[in-house]
C-alpha cells in the first residue's frame, strides 16, 4: 500500500513539474524571453526534485504514523467480531484517535462484563431448576411405580413443587426485564405507609407464628412517592420476608420510613436476626446468593435492587456482624 502510495506521489509531482515547465516556458515568451539557460533549467528541476522528494517523504512518514493505530484497531475490532472480548487497544496518536481508542476499550469491557453475565446466569438458572424438575420427576415416577400413594397429598406436593419452579422463572423474567431497562413502571403517587401496613398485615401470620414481632414507624404526614405501587409492595415484600426468616423466635423486624432531603422519601427493614458477615455484605444483591440454610431461591434482594434503580433510587445494607441483625434501606423519588 505504502508503495503504491509513494509511486502516485511521484507521477502527481512529475506531471506538476511538466505542468509547470509549460506555464513557465508560456510566459518567458510572453515577456519576450526567447530562451532559458540551461544553467536556470538544471536549477529549476533540482529544486522541484528535492520539493518533490521531501513532500514523498513528508507525507509518507504522516501515512505511517496514521497507518500503525489504525492497523492495531483493525486487527483489535476482527478480535472482538471473532468473539474476544479480552482485545484491547493502545491509547496513542492524535487526540481523537486516543478518544475513539478509549470509547472502543470502554464498549469492549462492557460487551465481557455483559457475556460473563450471560454465562454465570446461565449456569445459575440451570442449577436452581435442575433441583425441583429432578424432584416432580421423581415424585411422578413413584408414583407410576407404586412407591407414592395416589392421593391428593401426593399430587399437592408436585404442585407445590411446581409453584416453586414457576416463582423462580418469574423472578428471573423480572430480574431480566429490570437489568434491561424493558421494565414498565405504572408510576402514580404512592403512600409508602399504606403499602406498609398491608404488607404488615399480609405477614402478621407467618410473623408470629415464628415468634417474630412486626412494628411500623412510618410518619402519617410523608410524602407521597413517584413510584409503581405494585413493584414498591414487591421490594418491601422481598424484605420483610427475608427478615422474617432471619429472626429468630422472640426477635423484632421494624419497618420505617421518612423524608431525605427535599426529594427523596427513605424506607428501611431492619431485623434482630442473624445479621451478615462483613465480607458477604458485598455480595448481599447479587442474584442467587443465599446462606446455607435460606429456603428461598436467592433472587429477592436482586430483584429489589433493580426494581429501586428502575425507580431512580438507591438501596443498601448494612449489619454490625453476624448474630447481630441487618438493616436493609432504599430510596424513592417524591411524588410531584
Amino acid at each position: 500500500m505504502f508503495r503504491r502510495f509513494f509511486a502516485g506521489c511521484v507521477v502527481f509531482f512529475v506531471l506538476f513539474n511538466v505542468v509547470v515547465t509549460v506555464i513557465a516556458v508560456s510566459l518567458a515568451r510572453i515577456f519576450g524571453v526567447t530562451e532559458v539557460g540551461p544553467g536556470a533549467a538544471l536549477s529549476t528541476t533540482f529544486i522541484v526534485f528535492i520539493v518533490v522528494v521531501g513532500s514523498v517523504v513528508a507525507m509518507g512518514a504522516m501515512y505511517g504514523r496514521a497507518a500503525r493505530p489504525l492497523r492495531a484497531a483493525l486487527t483489535a475490532v476482527e478480535r472482538v467480531a471473532d468473539g474476544d472480548y479480552t482485545a484491547r487497544m493502545e491509547a496513542r496518536g492524535p487526540r481523537e484517535l486516543r478518544r475513539l481508542v478509549t470509547s472502543f476499550n470502554s464498549m469492549v469491557e462492557r460487551l465481557e462484563t455483559a457475556e460473563s453475565r450471560r454465562r454465570r446466569l446461565l449456569a445459575d438458572v440451570t442449577h436452581e431448576l435442575r433441583t425441583p424438575l429432578s424432584v416432580i420427576q421423581g415424585r411422578i415416577e413413584g408414583v407410576r411405580d407404586g412407591v407414592y400413594p395416589r392421593d391428593d397429598a401426593t399430587l399437592d406436593s408436585i404442585l407445590e413443587d411446581t409453584r416453586h419452579m414457576s416463582r423462580i422463572i418469574e423472578d428471573l423474567r423480572v430480574l431480566s426485564l429490570a437489568e434491561s431497562g424493558a421494565l414498565r413502571l405504572a408510576r402514580g403517587p404512592v403512600h409508602v405507609g399504606e403499602v406498609v401496613d398491608d404488607v404488615i398485615e399480609a405477614y402478621r401470620g407467618a410473623a408470629e407464628s415464628g415468634g417474630v414481632a412486626l412494628e411500623s414507624a412510618v410518619p402519617a404526614d410523608l410524602p407521597p412517592a413517584d413510584a409503581d405501587a405494585t413493584r414498591v409492595r414487591e421490594v418491601i415484600e422481598n424484605l420483610i420476608s427475608n427478615a422474617v426468616r432471619s429472626t429468630p423466635r422472640g426477635g423484632r423486624v421494624t419497618i420505617a420510613a421518612g423524608r431525605e432531603g427535599p426529594d427523596r422519601v427513605a424506607v428501611s427493614v431492619a431485623d434482630t436476626g442473624r445479621g451478615v458477615a462483613p465480607e458477604d455484605l458485598p455480595r448481599l444483591f447479587e442474584r442467587f446468593h443465599r446462606s446455607p440454610d435460606s429456603p428461598g431461591t436467592g433472587l429477592g434482594l436482586a430483584i429489589a435492587r433493580d426494581l429501586v434503580r428502575a425507580h431512580g433510587g438507591e438501596i443498601a445494607a448494612s449489619s454490625e456482624g453476624e448474630g447481630r441483625g441487618m438493616t436493609v434501606r432504599f430510596t424513592l423519588p417524591v411524588a410531584g
